[in-house]
């Protein structure tokens, strides 16, 4: 896959960091066009908002329990992950479930580009025997939680796309693959628990979240729930901030222009913006909303 990056206007912050994109794909943090129509006083307001949203949130990591899972051909053991925000109350914690396999391709997968930087963080191995017992499980589960904490202490660690992957991608491929299928009901309930872990580990990368949230439009508008999808959609605008050469931002505005119009919302400027950035940037072909977000996470 192919990354991308936008200019940078600003020299200060030249020194982008390293992203994780939804579809795999490193890129730079967030950087206005050069082509954007924005005053010096704008921009200076915006890289103001963006430096303060790179503030990193801190979070806490729980492996709170482990299980057998015997399938036909095999028996593994499945670990409860609980992620939350430290500092305060979150309402928005995540569990998700990881086995072994998935904690070992991770620990392979940084070893490849962080192979120094994690060189002193033990990874649980496994044993000839007694891999299921009540003991090793429960010793193993408190390994796996430190190794989780330790990683994340580390900040080019936390930010990598195999990190976020680790902990988002399972469950961001499921709910992509049911709206293919048409199951938007089914997507919906697994991104409403994925997106929020999703941006708490991307807050240095807003566009980050851009294709999840395109697929929350989606799903909501084929629910017709166009006030829901409407919403969302915004959020997703807010993350593309003077980024038109971004891939979702003309697709996202023409689904955003129809949702607007609709809804009886200002659908003028919406349309105003469209129709600025294609002058800006002509395309010969241009995908739309939905043909853009069902490609996403395919492999």
């Amino acid at each position: 896959m192919q990354g991308f990056s936008d200019p940078v206007i600003c020299p200060k912050l030249a020194q982008a960091h390293r992203l994780a994109r939804p579809d795999g794909a490193v890129a730079l943090a967030d950087a206005p066009s050069s082509n954007s129509s924005m005053t010096t006083r704008e921009l200076q307001e915006h890289w103001r908002q963006e430096k303060c949203g790179w503030k990193q949130v801190k979070l806490l990591f729980e492996v709170a329990s482990a299980r057998v899972e015997e399938r036909k051909v095999s028996k593994f053991v499945m670990y409860q992950i609980i992620v939350v925000q430290t500092g305060s109350f979150d309402s928005n914690k995540a569990i998700l479930e990881r086995r072994y396999s998935d904690f070992e391709r991770l620990q392979k997968n940084l070893l490849k580009t962080f192979g120094e930087e994690i060189e002193d963080i033990a990874f649980p191995k496994k044993r000839l025997l007694g891999n299921f017992t009540e003991e090793m499980m429960s010793a193993r589960r408190l390994a796996f939680q430190d190794y989780l904490r330790l990683l994340y202490a580390i900040r080019c660690v936390r930010r990598s796309r195999e990190f976020i992957d680790f902990l988002t991608r399972p469950e961001l491929r499921e709910a992509f693959g049911c709206l293919r299928a048409g199951r938007y009901a089914e997507a919906l309930g697994i991104l409403v628990r994925v997106v929020p872990l999703q941006e708490k580990l991307t807050a240095h990368c807003p566009a980050a979240r851009v294709p999840a949230l395109c697929a929350v439009l989606l799903c909501h508008r084929d629910l017709e729930r166009p006030q829901e999808a409407f919403a969302a959609g915004q959020r997703a605008l807010q993350h593309l901030h003077a980024r038109e050469g971004h891939r979702y931002y003309a697709p996202l505005l023409d689904a955003m222009v129809r949702l607007a119009y609709a809804l009886g919302e200002d659908f003028v400027s919406l349309q105003e913006r469209l129709e600025e950035s294609q002058l800006r940037r002509p395309t010969p072909r241009a995908f739309t909303l939905k043909e853009l977000t069902v490609r996403e996470y395919l492999h």
